[in-house]
């Protein structure tokens, strides 16, 4: 199964006192879905996934599924070190009803290609689920060349998905598409969408991100899938500055939350310790910027 569009990756959110918030969450799922999106990602790496317990991820997830309740897909985060805790976590995925499951390689020293390609196909023989191949070095320590994406691709049929977050995104993506060579292969854009048009006319086939405004996206897609490659860079280069604020490292995902607490989703913008937070500069900057791309919170 390969998948396509734009897919939310989903936030956490988490009440002033730090606890999971699911009807937040599920405000969330219904705003995006008004957006148009094609499908949701939860337990990403922008969920806060490294700072859930195992019974608050089993929560999300729950959450998400029964809200979405088929409606659109839904991918769940199940990245894990060890072989056995990511075969674990795709089968819980697996079981609670996500369509598909995003894997990064398992961080390691001197980990290798052979050993990044046998650790998907391993998950891939014990879980029966499509994977999407997450190639973003900060999490995994490690850079995935085109060739080894390629290679997974042809050696593990269930994970023709690549989620690419490894700049230069277009560029990478170019090499992807040209060394498949007919082999059909998707390739999300990450990066809170900011290569998303260039990533589409290298060959990608969406973006799978948190952005708080997934319209955007959707609306550049939708433009360059129609052919109306002009109209969707007019799209795209208006709205790229919003993008690149919210995507600022280490205080990106307190961005995201302020916004989708501006439009109404979560009740907090609160950010799991250490996360990053907000100084009223940054807030006062998020507003003009908004202002300045006609971003609108209702």
């Amino acid at each position: 199964m390969l998948f396509g569009g734009v897919f939310s990756v989903l936030p956490t959110p988490f009440t002033s006192s730090g606890d999971f918030d699911p009807d937040s969450l599920k405000r969330v799922v219904d705003l995006f879905l008004a957006d148009g999106v094609n499908g949701f990602t939860a337990l990403g790496v922008t969920s806060e996934v490294a700072r859930l317990t195992d019974a608050e991820r089993d929560r999300v997830l729950d959450t998400v599924l029964a809200h979405v309740n088929g409606r659109v897909p839904v991918v769940a985060g199940t990245t894990a070190d060890g072989l056995r805790t990511c075969i674990e976590l795709t089968r819980r995925a697996r079981t609670a009803g996500a369509a598909a499951v995003m894997i990064s390689p398992p961080r390691m020293p001197k980990i290798n290609s052979d050993a990044v390609a046998r650790h998907f196909a391993e998950v891939a023989a014990a879980v029966d689920v499509p994977i999407i191949v997450q190639d973003y070095p900060p999490i995994s320590g490690y850079a995935m060349e085109p060739a080894l994406l390629v290679r997974i691709a042809r050696e593990v049929p269930a994970a023709r998905t690549i989620k690419l977050e490894d700049p230069p995104t277009p560029f990478k993506t170019a090499r992807i598409v040209q060394q498949a060579q007919g082999l059909e292969v998707a390739i999300f854009g990450g990066l809170g969408g900011v290569f998303l048009l260039e990533e589409l006319m290298a060959g990608g086939a969406g973006a799978m991100t948190g952005f708080a405004f997934p319209a955007i996206l959707v609306q550049i897609v939708n433009l360059f899938r129609a052919g109306r490659v002009d109209e969707a860079a007019d799209v795209f280069y208006r709205k790229v500055p919003l993008m690149r604020f919210e995507f600022q490292e280490g205080i990106g995902m307190a961005i995201r939350k302020e916004v989708l607490k501006r439009r109404g989703a979560i009740s907090d913008a609160a950010i799991r310790p250490p996360g990053g937070t907000l100084d009223q500069g940054t807030r006062e900057a998020l507003g003009r910027v908004m202002a300045w791309t006609g971003a609108r919170t209702t």
